[in-house]
């Protein structure tokens, strides 16, 4: 059932899941939402699987008109969302009625939104997702950004909501900080032996700034130089979303949810998982800093995480 009419696309609109986890032994990027905690949670305070497809807004979101009854919830970035003109609160269920006008303007913080609708986003499963990868052209809408004109379905057939839908909110504990300056936590990486001890000692103490040169591949950093021991290049292996690559001018980039699955440029750390949403909702210029944890917290906190997602899908059910 046609549900979404796209008056304005806004910067870089596109529909995603949590990407493709069975084709990288293939060369296929895993793509998916670049912030999964706020993606997930938008899923589940309307009811989906944390897996339905959804639409992800990018630093100045889109205006858009609804075509039925429905259910929505937008999570993430503060893109200053209103409703017919009426500011709309994020990280809670909303009811919206035919012609209902959804408008976005400038992030207010943060970078990236979600919007989930209940019944989830119908579009064309590519390799098992639904996940738009723009550089290849396939999955989500038509491989591509959403433009003036689109209309978006939903799946009609799981679009049931009752009364308790209506009323869900998560609780603003829950909720992660889009904005602030914490630093983003990282595991050593696998060639960070091929950096000086002073490198390392920068990474951990220095603010990084977002280059404008950046996209859903990688973030380019800039700031102090890191030192390679012998050469930035290896080998080309394995990476994956996280890692932190150190090219010839010691500048790192650390590989998001388009990033391809091997590499050449030394790994100095990779960005622990439940850290992802949060570097994925620095915008160009923001500043970055990093700290080192060992593996086993890592585990742990992700452990935390999951933990609390459980506990969101049996309440939310």
């Amino acid at each position: 059932m046609e549900f979404i009419e796209i008056i304005k696309p806004g910067m870089f609109s596109t529909v995603q899941d949590l990407g493709r986890f069975d084709f990288r032994q293939y060369g296929i990027p895993q793509s998916g939402a670049m912030d999964a905690f706020s993606f997930r949670a938008a899923n589940l305070l309307v009811g989906n699987r944390q897996n339905e497809a959804a639409v992800e807004f990018t630093l100045v979101g889109p205006k858009l008109k609804f075509l039925h009854e429905g259910v929505i919830a937008i999570t993430g970035a503060d893109l200053s969302f209103t409703l017919n003109g009426r500011p709309l609160a994020l990280w809670k269920t909303i009811r919206v009625m035919p012609d209902d006008i959804l408008q976005c303007g400038s992030a207010r913080y943060g970078c990236r939104s979600y919007m989930a609708v209940s019944g989830g986003i119908d579009v064309p499963l590519v390799m098992g997702s639904s996940s738009t990868f723009a550089r290849g052209g396939y999955g989500g809408f038509q491989g591509r950004s959403l433009r003036t004109g689109d209309v978006l379905a939903v799946k009609t057939a799981q679009r049931v909501y009752t009364a308790s839908t209506l009323c869900r909110v998560l609780p603003s504990k829950y909720r992660p900080v889009c904005d602030g300056n914490r630093p983003v936590r990282f595991i050593t990486g696998p060639q960070a032996d091929s950096f000086t001890q002073e490198s390392m000692d920068i990474l951990t103490t220095q603010p990084y700034t977002l280059s404008h040169d950046s996209d859903r591949m990688g973030f380019r950093l800039m700031g102090p130089k890191l030192v390679h021991t012998s050469g930035a290049d290896i080998i080309s292996d394995y990476i994956t979303m996280g890692s932190i690559q150190v090219p010839g001018d010691g500048q790192p980039i650390v590989l998001m949810s388009d990033c391809q699955v091997t590499g050449g440029y030394t790994k100095i750390g990779v960005v622990a998982g439940v850290d992802l949403p949060f570097l994925a909702q620095r915008k160009p210029g923001d500043q970055v800093f990093f700290e080192i944890i060992n593996i086993e917290q890592a585990q742990a906190l992700w452990r935390e995480q999951e933990q609390l997602f459980s506990l969101l899908d049996i309440n939310n059910r």
